[in-house]
């Protein structure tokens, strides 16, 4: 029977009534129509510079129909792209369901990018209304003339001050007042755009990726996972990860769905306002990239603070075994590592220790937590070297390629996208090894590797090591351009509060793991490392900085 009559045969069948299935569609409807029969007394807290505004979901509930029913009455269609530019806060959550619920594209603007890549992504994006907290105005004065399809600004705040830009702008608040709650269509397609978010490139103009209604179901759908982050009604979340970054994590869908307290921490919090923030709310799963975690044991250790935690999230790039180790021994907070990228929505592995392995040691137990973890149920994936698969043997290196529903397929109208998909696959840029029990380590970015005298040195490996230090805060390491070697690591690091470190200290502690020629060149000694846009790393501003380091420099690495 050709493919044709096997669809006829089934066809028939299902109007017998034999085989047939209700063809729902997954689509953001489900999620926000579950969540108001289901828990519309449950809480959404946000952490204000005036305060804490609290609110039930019954109220956020009407508060989403009026915001969708306002954007109609300026014009907003289906397909429209609908930009924010917030913190993480009540308003901004709103505007996460009322823009995709009427059928637009939610598009997230990074509002700590340049004044140059907001220029480029918003006109890329061709967004025709832009909704941004009052406090974040100024950010848009070198550009709000050069913004030619941003039909209306809409401003968010209590009473906001409109004069402050010359565009068509709207309160946030008074649009809501004079609107009538809109009613959704549940039959939504779900293959229709959600939202998209820009991701920075290593070179060139951010990259769009564009999420789906179904993409982002089931993406929330692995959130809940007993082999993910189990997100329940019992939970209080804080999603510190700010909602500009890949959605958040999907914590603002997942955690509506099934009914979790969402705690917010608002504009510019400090670590100091989350360790207040989890105390005062209770917070029981609080997620947020590794240097803000570093920010937050430090406030711990100086000022112990009792927490109601089952589990820190921690994502965005490699967590220290460290870091682990501080949280859970020190604060008895377990530590949960999971590794994702904008263009995977973004979860694709969870770190949880396999009951199969639960007798192994201590230490054998933390290297495997440290890792990124096991693939997320829904995805695929595979390590390739010269087009070639990697086995997974735990010491074969390769790039991890991840294919599934939640995960993009091309870049928004972007020339770029051949570089990163093939055939059905996303090539992450991500070098990583695979154990046989199916862990995914990274040890670097393709960017990131040290190549010296045609070996590879792990950047990655080398951080975890010196972060070991009890008196080192932060740590990172590149590779520069050396004479002989093409490339030699150099390191540089913080120490924790005013402590006392040398490189002779950084550089024994290496050489206890390390072959000699691994170790770094120079280790440079700074009071913050620069960051990106999202708390991470920003090895790039290192590289530049640091590109003639050792270019007159004829030292060579000891042998190994």
């Amino acid at each position: 029977m050709d493919h044709t009559m096997k669809v006829r045969e089934l066809t028939y069948q299902n109007r017998k009534g034999r085989i047939a299935m209700m063809s729902t569609p997954l689509n953001l409807y489900g999620i926000f129509d579950y969540s108001q029969k289901m828990w519309p007394e449950k809480w959404i807290i946000t952490r204000t510079r005036e305060g804490t505004h609290r609110y039930q979901y019954r109220e956020f509930g009407s508060r989403v129909k009026k915001l969708s029913s306002a954007l109609k009455s300026l014009g907003v269609k289906p397909q429209d792209r609908v930009a924010t530019v917030a913190w993480n806060n009540f308003r901004h959550l709103e505007a996460y369901y009322a823009i995709p619920l009427m059928g637009a594209v939610l598009h997230t603007v990074n509002l700590r990018l340049s004044s140059d890549h907001l220029l480029y992504i918003i006109n890329h994006a061709q967004d025709q209304v832009l909704l941004i907290d009052e406090e974040l105005l100024p950010i848009l004065e070198p550009i709000q003339d050069k913004l030619p399809t941003v039909q209306h600004l809409i401003v968010m705040g209590e009473h906001p001050d409109l004069s402050k830009t010359p565009m068509a702008v709207w309160a946030y608040e008074d649009l809501l007042a004079d609107a009538v709650p809109m009613n959704y269509d549940p039959d939504l397609p779900e293959n229709t755009p959600l939202g998209m978010c820009y991701t920075s490139a290593t070179t060139g103009n951010p990259k769009g990726v564009v999420y789906s209604h179904r993409g982002i179901v089931l993406h929330a759908m692995a959130m809940g996972l007993a082999n993910t982050s189990a997100i329940s009604e019992q939970d209080r979340v804080l999603p510190v990860v700010p909602m500009f970054h890949a959605n958040a994590w999907g914590l603002p869908f997942s955690s509506i769905w099934f009914g979790a307290d969402i705690v917010l921490p608002g504009p510019a919090p400090t670590s100091e306002d989350l360790v207040r923030l989890m105390s005062q709310e209770q917070v029981s799963v609080a997620a947020g990239v590794p240097t803000v975690w570093f920010g937050v044991a430090k406030v711990l250790e100086e000022h112990p603070t009792p927490l109601s935690l089952r589990m820190v999230l921690c994502g965005g790039s490699a967590a220290p075994p460290a870091l682990i180790q501080t949280f859970e021994k020190t604060f008895h907070i377990p530590f949960a590592h999971a590794y994702g990228m904008t263009e995977t929505s973004p979860l694709a592995t969870f770190s949880r220790l396999k009951s199969t392995l639960a007798d192994l040691g201590e230490d054998d137990q933390l290297a495997i937590r440290s890792t990124q973890g096991l693939l997320v149920p829904g995805l695929f994936m595979r390590l390739t070297s010269n087009n070639r698969e990697v086995p997974w043997d735990a010491h074969s290196m390769g790039e991890l390629w991840l294919k599934g529903p939640w995960v993009a397929d091309e870049y928004y109208h972007d020339a770029r996208t051949p570089d990163s998909f093939e055939n059905g696959w996303l090539k992450t840029g991500d070098v990583a090894t695979i154990s046989p029990e199916g862990y995914v380590r990274l040890v670097d970015r393709t960017k990131d590797l040290v190549k010296s005298g045609g070996e590879w040195i792990s950047s990655v490996d080398l951080e975890n090591a010196i972060m070991a230090h009890p008196d080192v805060f932060e740590a990172a390491v590149i590779g520069v351009p050396h004479p002989k070697w093409d490339e030699r690591p150099l390191a540089f690091v913080v120490a924790k509060d005013n402590r006392k470190l040398h490189k002779a200290d950084i550089l024994a502690l290496l050489a206890e793991n390390f072959p000699k020629w691994w170790l770094p060149d120079d280790v440079i000694f700074l009071r913050e490392i620069p960051k990106s846009s999202v708390g991470k790393f920003l090895k790039r501003a290192l590289r530049e900085q640091y590109h003639h380091y050792l270019s007159e420099s004829s030292q060579e690495p000891a042998d190994g």
